[in-house]
């Protein structure tokens, strides 16, 4: 008999002993504050890997700023203190006419499946000794992904 674990419905990443993203993503958490001088290299991109593979929990505006985001880290190497003083102006809350976040009527998604070779169970099961490294790898995983998925990348 063949037994099938549970899956996480928007990334895909196996659900094993009822173990789910939303639990993985507060162990990274954990382990960032029992290493904030390593972690803090990487904070930004684990925050922001965890997001764009759960698109829903983004405005649909949102998500296209958190594509944004991926590629001035990764494609531009900006820092993320370069990334708040070059988007201050647009993102600052007072003057944003649209919503980071997820609200009922409006939900961030892709415009098809994406497939993600890694996922957030992928850096847990990686150890808090490879925890920096397993998030860059994540981080270009998803950069991958979403170029494969056509045009809609910032």
């Amino acid at each position: 008999m063949t037994t099938t674990l549970p899956s996480c419905p928007d990334c895909g990443a196996l659900q094993a002993g009822g173990v789910t993203c939303e639990m993985h993503f507060h162990q990274l958490l954990f382990w960032e504050a029992e290493h904030p001088d390593d972690a803090a290299q990487v904070h930004h991109l684990m925050v922001l890997c965890y997001h764009l593979q759960h698109p829903a929990l983004y405005s649909p505006a949102g998500l296209i700023e958190a594509r944004r985001l991926l590629a001035d880290f990764l494609d531009r190497g900006l820092s993320p203190q370069a990334v708040r003083q070059r988007s201050r102006a647009r993102v600052d809350s007072g003057a944003r006419t649209w919503t980071i976040t997820a609200r009922a009527d409006a939900r961030g998604a892709y415009d098809s499946p994406v497939t993600w070779s890694m996922t957030i169970a992928d850096v847990v099961a990686g150890g808090v000794e490879a925890y920096c490294d397993n998030v860059r790898a994540w981080a270009q995983s998803i950069r991958a992904a979403l170029a494969a998925g056509g045009p809609t990348s910032p």
